[in-house]
């Protein structure tokens, strides 16, 4: 015949139950730490990569104005204006020219501004401009250029 137990062995047994089913294992606390930690280090990379992004995206936006804002300019300037004579002569192959062999330059901040000047290319009596603001962005040079189409007005 089966003896009952008493009540101090029930309570002894269920207490020991209790131990074996509760709270985490250490190596289930490590395994939840390391996934916790790899998503943080994921996050933290991602942070930084949009940084790098908007930094990117305002040089971008700070380079167009200063290119439309050079454009106005010049689109006010009379026809016989010194500034929007094709300089060095070169014509549309020289539309794309930055630095020295640019018709014109001027520097504002970090941006560098540089202009050319070709007359007559998309037709008789026009002035093409193509305006080009390079700037340096972690050591790799980046540009951004705008081009309009000047006609005298006879």
């Amino acid at each position: 015949m089966k003896r009952k137990k008493s009540h101090q062995e029930r309570t002894a047994a269920n207490i020991n139950n209790r131990c074996r089913e509760s709270g985490f294992s250490i190596i289930e606390v490590m395994i939840a730490i390391s996934i916790l930690s790899i998503g943080i280090l994921a996050l933290a990379s991602m942070q930084v990569a949009a940084m790098r992004g908007n930094s990117f995206a305002g040089s971008v936006t700070e380079g167009s104005t200063w290119a439309l804002d050079q454009i106005e300019k010049l689109m006010n300037l009379p026809w016989d204006d010194a500034s929007l004579q094709d300089a060095d002569l070169d014509g549309a192959a020289g539309l794309a020219n930055i630095g020295a062999d640019a018709d014109f330059r001027l520097t504002r901040g970090r941006y560098d501004i540089h202009w050319n000047v070709a007359n007559n290319v998309v037709t008789a009596n026009t002035r093409t401009v193509n305006v080009i603001v390079t700037w340096s962005d972690h050591g790799v040079q980046k540009s951004v250029s705008i081009q309009r189409v000047v006609a005298r007005i006879i």
